[in-house]
């Protein structure tokens, strides 16, 4: 169970933080970034962050804990939507 609770949690985290990087990436738009940021730097986080959390999924053993498993996926999701509405990447604007 506690591989679940872990992996969901990570899935939700990572897919979440995902879509923005690939979603700037795709429409040629700057930010911030580990890898650069610059748009295509951004498409290639956006995608590997997909991946992990597709990794993530299919190492998760969903189907053994469904309800935990949903819990702790949202729970990632909603902390890294905290962390990008709040302070986030971007930081304050000037």
């Amino acid at each position: 169970m506690w591989q679940t609770l872990i992996l969901s949690f990570f899935m939700g985290l990572m897919g979440a933080n995902g879509i923005p990087h690939f979603i700037k990436g795709i429409t040629k738009e700057p930010y911030p970034c580990l890898l650069g940021n610059a748009p295509i730097p951004n498409l290639i986080a956006g995608w590997l962050a997909f991946i992990i959390a597709c990794l993530c999924a299919y190492w998760a053993h969903l189907k053994f804990y469904p309800l935990v498993a949903f819990c702790s996926c949202a729970s990632g999701a909603l902390l890294i939507g905290l962390f990008h509405a709040g302070p986030g990447a971007i930081g304050k604007p000037e």
